[in-house]
């Protein structure tokens, strides 16, 4: 059956890398149809807009959609971000942010982000803003039911994995009301997978081990903010966020999921042809797994696995689509 993919482009190099992941995946033997959305800083410097509901609408009846990057100068910090990313990932219910590490030995990793509750959900305001007694809150929302579906869905991935290895990672000795409902729903829920062995890191000795020791990862478990700044440092670590992919997902399915390489816009070499797109070919072959395209999606990870990060954005998709084309 084909699937149906909303392609947003976004900006900089975002519309650059994403037009590769397309060409690569119909070279791959993808049965897609794609079509373009124009969303970003740059239509919101335009008219004003964002994510208008009525597109959000309209994203709705897509099988998955595919993000390039967003972000442009002369934008507010934060805007675009707070307007599209996170406003389709609450509005969507993409509850799931899975990002994949593999690091030059062939090792691989895996982190599940908790994605529409924590920190980022908002909560919190300013009082007497501007003056010398101004007071600013930041809340971070954990509820059962969201916790307990994220960590259901790590212990199911761990599961499915060679190593059936699981680590909690948080920071329970001084957060202890979200750090003990973590904790509890974690050791609550690990009855169910006996066959799984489980581990605990507080966030501060995570980072250590990802760059001292990132072998002892198997699966990794965590909350929407430590989970954001783990796996950029995941990504440093698996060779730079050139080859950084992620996946925004709805595992129940009652809503497209989003793949997005996880490198910004970069809008100092967008239009040169010097942009890395193995990330968004990559994020475009973790759509094609989730949407049960999984030959397409073994040739495109497996021919990313052997090119080089240098040539720039048409040498490197040229590389790729070889590899894809010669296993086809």
């Amino acid at each position: 059956m084909t699937s149906r993919i909303a392609v947003i482009g976004g900006d900089g190099i975002g519309p650059e890398v994403t037009a590769v992941a397309v060409d690569i995946m119909k070279s791959a033997g993808a049965d897609i149809e794609t079509v373009d959305f124009d969303l970003g800083g740059s239509r919101y410097l335009r008219d004003g807009t964002v994510l208008p509901d009525e597109i959000l609408t309209e994203l709705r009846g897509f099988d998955a959609i595919l993000l390039g990057a967003v972000g442009t100068p002369g934008v507010p910090p934060g805007l675009i971000e707070r307007g599209l990313l996170l406003k389709a990932r609450f509005e969507l219910d993409l509850y799931i942010n899975l990002r994949p590490f593999t690091l030059p030995d062939g090792h691989e990793f895996m982190v599940v982000r908790e994605n529409t509750e924590g920190a980022y959900a908002g909560e919190g305001g300013f009082l007497r803003k501007g003056t010398p007694q101004e007071v600013a809150t930041q809340g971070s929302v954990n509820t059962r039911h969201g916790v307990e579906r994220c960590i259901r869905f790590a212990f199911d991935l761990a599961r499915s994995r060679p190593a059936r290895h699981l680590t909690l990672v948080h920071k329970t000795n001084v957060l202890n009301f979200s750090g003990d409902l973590w904790s509890r729903a974690f050791d609550e829920v690990s009855a169910d997978y006996p066959d799984v062995e489980t581990g605990y890191n507080h966030v501060d000795a995570a980072c250590i081990h990802f760059v001292q020791d990132p072998h002892r990862y198997d699966v990794i478990v965590t909350d929407n903010l430590f989970g954001d700044i783990l796996t950029d440092l995941g990504g440093a670590v698996a060779g730079g966020i050139g080859r950084a992919a992620s996946a925004n997902l709805n595992p129940d399915r009652t809503a497209p999921s989003l793949f997005e390489p996880v490198h910004g816009s970069a809008p100092d070499i967008a239009g040169q042809g010097l942009a890395n797109p193995v990330a968004a070919v990559l994020s475009a072959a973790m759509m094609l797994e989730f949407l049960g395209q999984d030959e397409p999606a073994r040739r495109i990870e497996e021919a990313c696995a052997t090119v080089p990060d240098e040539g720039g954005t048409a040498a490197i998709a040229a590389a790729i689509t070889a590899g894809v084309e010669g296993t086809r």
